[in-house]
């Protein structure tokens, strides 16, 4: 209706994308410092033309590293946190109202769905880790949106009120301009039925 995406659809992209830049992050530089310095250790016999080849070399070892155990971490972060958000906000939307007990069962599910590969104690495990790790994730995010002034249930209530004054006042002017032609047009017809009174 406002030619434009809606605003958890944006949160659930821009929580996607920061996740996946944090399990980069966190994935790759503990992996850049070790292959650096597995690098450095396994070269101690190795000729380089100067110090800055050999520093160039190790740099290059290390950012192979970032880049490789970066992008395992990144996807699996990025994906985790997308079907956390989905599901937490489809249950807020639904039921309207933001609870903890929605971010429980969105990190519960979560982790079951991450976990099922191991079979049922893996099962059990991401769920109750899930549960674990979606109540505090959910009450700093509710924490954020009342210190905001106003949470996202009662921004999409005020925005539906407003479109909907909107839409009431754009009707209730169309309908007077409607009375007002019709007016004008029975004036216009009385006119011309006296007029032809006249004339007979």
């Amino acid at each position: 209706e406002r030619q434009r995406y809606p605003e958890e659809t944006v949160n659930i992209v821009k929580s996607a994308f920061t996740g996946g830049v944090v399990g980069w992050v966190y994935g790759g530089l503990p992996a850049f410092y070790h292959a650096r310095k597995a690098f450095i250790e396994g070269s101690q016999g190795e000729l380089f033309q100067n110090r800055a080849d050999a520093v160039q070399s190790a740099h290059r070892a290390g950012l192979r590293s970032f880049i490789r155990y970066g992008w395992r971490w990144s996807w699996r972060v990025a994906t985790f946190v997308t079907i956390f958000n989905v599901i937490s906000t489809g249950l807020s939307v639904y039921r309207n109202k933001t609870t903890i007990s929605n971010f429980a069962s969105a990190g519960a599910f979560t982790g079951a769905l991450f976990r099922m590969h191991l079979g049922l104690q893996g099962l059990a495990g991401g769920f109750v880790f899930g549960t674990v790790f979606g109540i505090p994730a959910g009450g700093l995010l509710m924490l954020m949106q009342n210190l905001a002034g106003e949470t996202l249930q009662e921004k999409r209530n005020r925005e539906r009120r407003e479109l909907y004054e909107q839409k009431l006042a754009e009707w209730q002017s169309r309908l007077s301009v409607t009375e007002v032609l019709g007016q004008t047009e029975s004036n216009a017809q009385e006119g011309q039925e006296a007029e032809e009174a006249r004339e007979s």
